[in-house]
């Protein structure tokens, strides 16, 4: 069996009581299998993140309803109680639409895709750029 929140639920609520009681905020990096978001709670971390990279896979070419598991997933960690980060490939032409659609998103990790387009349009328009569309 390969690693999944699942199958090591008890090992990661170990790790992450260590981290929560030394000060530090924990994040599962996750898919939208709501058994996952359900396993992800009971090791009660403070965060999930979404792996969103079916979704810009998919948003790429025209299918916006590809953003319904991200909706549902964030809808369910939310009710449990968790915090919503997501990443993977979200970049300028994907972010708008996957905010609009992700109750609740707290934090996104974009760091490679900010990089990759401040090369062609520099570092401060590219992040006043990633501001505006989160707004």
């Amino acid at each position: 069996a390969g690693w999944d929140t699942i199958t090591h639920q008890s090992y990661l609520k170990e790790v992450i009581s260590e981290f929560k009681n030394a000060g530090i905020r924990t994040s599962i990096f996750i898919d939208t299998d709501l058994k996952l978001i359900e396993a992800a709670a009971k090791t009660e971390t403070d965060r999930i993140e979404l792996y969103t990279e079916h979704f810009a896979n998919a948003y790429e070419k025209g299918n916006k309803q590809a953003i319904k598991p991200y909706t549902d997933a964030a809808n369910l960690a939310h009710e449990l109680g968790l915090g919503i980060n997501a990443g993977h490939d979200l970049s300028l032409n994907n972010i708008a639409f996957f905010k609009q659609n992700i109750p609740n998103l707290a934090e996104v990790s974009i760091g490679h895709a900010l990089i990759s387009e401040s090369l062609y349009l520099g570092l401060q328009n590219v992040v006043n750029m990633y501001l505006h569309r989160l707004l």
